[in-house]
């Protein structure tokens, strides 16, 4: 085990290996009699469910019923705002199975109402022609600090609510390449880059897991890309943001427990909607996974409510 992994931590806090258990559990779909599967909900869970949440377990709905392939590419639309404190129902329209491709529909269903529908291909795979973008030269992971040093470095310019966010443990450790500190005036350019991964290894987990995991985290840092120039954050008074739809396309085998580059931009923002896109490598280059989010982001009279921000598990 890297040891930057701690394997020693205090008694209060939980283990790496147990928060990441946690994730593949949260991530894990319960299939139900009426063939419909269940997701669960976090434990005291307050707020609108994470979208990255959603879209990892729908992929791991649908591909319960695909055997042989993997995912290729996932296409999802947030439709309604999820409890995170109560488990979600998956259905799962089997469209096709054909020569080399299969289709599913899923439907991310809370009390009787969809909240995310989603579209998601496999692939069985097939030799052809190939080529590549090569990975940004960038700074590697251990030249960026951890969100807990970052944190602690700026706590006297950080919101107490914001400061404890960002220390809390998490199953995914981030290390961000640029961050602007919550009420800085200067905007900066539309794109930014973190380094990602499982805070404890995966094992022989499938591959499937790995992109479930992948599709969860995909969704961290993606849409705040569009507010970038704007000098504006999510701790701005009466800012309102969500997700409204979310692709990926997996292009390779990519491992979630060893680092991930995550390089986002941003090509426009108006209307209140920011288009915000990205590309994942490994770090020895290759292009693992492309991703694409419209985001809602605009300035609202009166600050949202609390429960308006997304918890992370």
């Amino acid at each position: 085990m890297n040891p930057d992994r701690s394997s020693s931590p205090a008694s209060s806090t939980p283990s790496p290996e147990r928060l990441v258990r946690h994730l593949c559990k949260l991530l894990t779909v319960t299939p139900q009699a009426d063939g419909s599967y269940l997701g669960m909900a976090i434990p005291g869970g307050r707020g609108r469910v994470f979208g990255g949440q959603v879209i990892g377990q729908a992929l791991m709905a649908a591909g319960a019923t695909v055997a042989g392939r993997q995912p290729n590419s996932l296409h999802a639309y947030f439709l309604r705002p999820g409890d995170n404190a109560r488990p979600i129902t998956f259905q799962v329209e089997r469209d096709l199975d054909g020569g080399t491709f299969s289709n599913r529909r899923v439907s991310a269903v809370q009390d009787g109402r969809p909240i995310l529908t989603m579209s998601v291909s496999f692939h069985a795979g097939d030799r052809g022609f190939r080529h590549s973008a090569p990975m940004p030269a960038l700074p590697g992971p251990y030249e960026a600090p951890s969100e807990a040093d970052w944190a602690l470095a700026h706590r006297d310019q950080l919101p107490e609510p914001l400061l404890r966010r960002i220390l809390r443990p998490r199953p995914i450790e981030v290390r961000r390449l640029e961050r602007a500190v919550p009420g800085d005036s200067t905007g900066t350019p539309a794109r930014h880059a973190l380094w990602l991964r499982t805070v404890a290894g995966l094992g022989d987990a499938p591959q499937l897991l790995h992109r479930a995991i992948l599709a969860f985290a995909s969704d961290m840092g993606l849409m705040s890309t569009a507010l970038r120039p704007h000098a504006v954050d999510w701790s701005t008074p009466g800012l309102q943001g969500a997700s409204i739809d979310h692709a990926l396309w997996f292009h390779n085998d990519a491992r979630v427990d060893d680092w991930l580059l995550y390089a986002m931009d941003s090509p426009w923002a108006d209307h209140g909607r920011g288009m915000n896109g990205g590309q994942i490598f490994s770090a020895d280059g290759t292009l693992v996974a492309s991703v694409a989010q419209e985001g809602l982001n605009r300035l609202r009279d009166e600050p949202p409510p609390p429960s308006g921000q997304p918890s992370l598990p």
